[in-house]
């Protein structure tokens, strides 16, 4: 959330910056009205208590002097109801404000290229050899079927569509990723946390999905207004919500897997075959929580051990910097890691890497207590480290050999006990 202060200081400024997104943010003029409305009502309500109670206090003072007080009393009212009809714009003026600073993204970092949509990110670096295939390589989804490993016509039977059963090797390939990339983390001081799969509307609106991204949440028929979890990026930024953290206890490193719903209800018509774009999937998660002054530096640690794993598989991959047309809503600065995907003859996004900034932190209201003793916002940073089923993918497609069996990486046989997928 934009911090209130800033936006009335500098309205100008913050939505010249917000446009680069692409949209208009001129509603934002709006917003400093009211705000300044706001601290008018509040200044003129307390204005009007003191009078009350000043006038109160004469009622005793008329009686014991024996002279009417009528006209007490009809002021009385009569600030009451003042007071009620400024109470009532009030909570009118904030709800306007809240809604508008909900639906708000986030300022992108002054270093984020401008650009109009995801075809001008520019690539930042390339790592590792396309494969070379002397045969016609086949999809992830055909070679998935021919080995009897993933199954989405019984998948769609028990649920839907977009939804896949993994079987024997495939089921053990989900499960070794997820063991193999929580193993990286972990050693590297990531905290391992396993996180509820069901969140309510406080922690979806604290980490920025909610109200924008309503639409896209599996909502449950619960009075208490829960969802399945979108990500891990929400349970895991909401636990230290409504907290003021030691500074000695920053950063903080969490590492999470998660099982992830999503509506994909902007997506139809995209990625309709396959495990690329499910309604449930699996991620490995890296969440960060540190002083302002320290999370660029943090995002970038972050990017490299997201790396680390794409390159202890072997997979060939890119990393682009989003452009600010691109950007995520809650994000001022990302990175997505783009793996090669023979079937699309092209990259695919697989993870991303991003700061927040005190975005969240606001929304959620995470501070830490500095030096100095007075509360100050963190900084919340949160990437895939990586979405495993995408991985699955560029394992399957990358790996294929000419009879049909699927060659895994060598840091991946111990935890998969077999050399290949047959």
């Amino acid at each position: 959330m934009l911090d209130m202060k800033t936006l009335r200081d500098n309205p100008e400024a913050i939505i010249k910056a917000l446009d680069r997104r692409g949209e208009s943010h001129a509603y934002l003029r709006d917003v400093v009205t009211d705000d300044e409305r706001r601290r008018e009502i509040i200044q003129r309500v307390e204005k009007l208590k003191a009078e009350h109670n000043e006038t109160s206090r004469m009622i005793g003072m008329r009686k014991r002097e024996g002279k009417p007080i009528q006209d007490i009393l009809d002021k009385i009212e009569e600030n009451k109801a003042t007071i009620k009809a400024l109470d009532d714009e009030l909570r009118a003026v904030n709800a306007r404000i809240d809604e508008a600073l909900l639906n708000t993204p986030n300022i992108p970092h002054a270093s984020v290229p401008f650009g109009k949509d995801e075809t001008e990110n520019p690539v930042l670096r390339t790592w590792g050899e396309k494969p070379v295939f002397d045969f016609e390589p086949e999809s992830h989804w055909d070679l998935g079927t021919a080995l009897d490993i993933l199954d989405f016509e019984r998948a769609a039977k028990i649920a839907a569509s977009r939804f896949v059963v993994y079987k024997g090797l495939g089921a053990r390939l989900e499960r070794a990723l997820i063991n193999f990339m929580m193993d990286m983390h972990t050693e590297k001081g990531y905290q391992e946390t396993l996180l509820p799969y069901i969140v309510n509307r406080d922690s979806m609106t604290a980490s920025g999905q909610f109200p924008k991204f309503e639409g896209d949440a599996f909502a449950l028929k619960d009075e208490r207004g829960l969802y399945l979890n979108p990500t891990a990026e929400v349970p895991a930024i909401n636990l230290h919500r409504d907290e003021i953290i030691a500074e000695k206890d920053l950063p903080i490193h969490y590492a999470a897997f998660t099982t992830a719903f999503r509506q994909e209800a902007g997506s139809a018509g995209r990625d309709t075959r396959g495990i690329i774009r499910l309604h449930q999937f699996n991620k490995v998660e890296l969440i960060k929580v540190t002083k302002p002054e320290d999370s660029y530096d943090a995002l970038e640690a972050m990017l490299k051990d997201s790396e680390a794993v794409l390159q202890a598989l072997n997979l060939p991959y890119r990393v682009v910097e989003l452009c600010t047309g691109d950007l995520g809503f809650a994000m001022a600065k990302t990175y997505d890691i783009e793996v090669w995907v023979p079937s699309y003859h092209g990259y695919r996004e697989i993870g991303s890497i991003s700061n927040a900034e005190s975005y969240q932190a606001r929304r959620a209201n995470i501070k830490y207590r500095t030096e100095s003793g007075k509360p100050a916002f963190v900084h919340t940073l949160n990437g895939s480290g990586l979405a495993v089923g995408r991985t699955v993918v560029a394992l399957l497609e990358n790996g294929q050999q000419k009879d049909g069996t699927i060659k895994l990486p060598d840091a991946l046989i111990p935890y998969m006990r077999v050399d290949k997928i047959t």
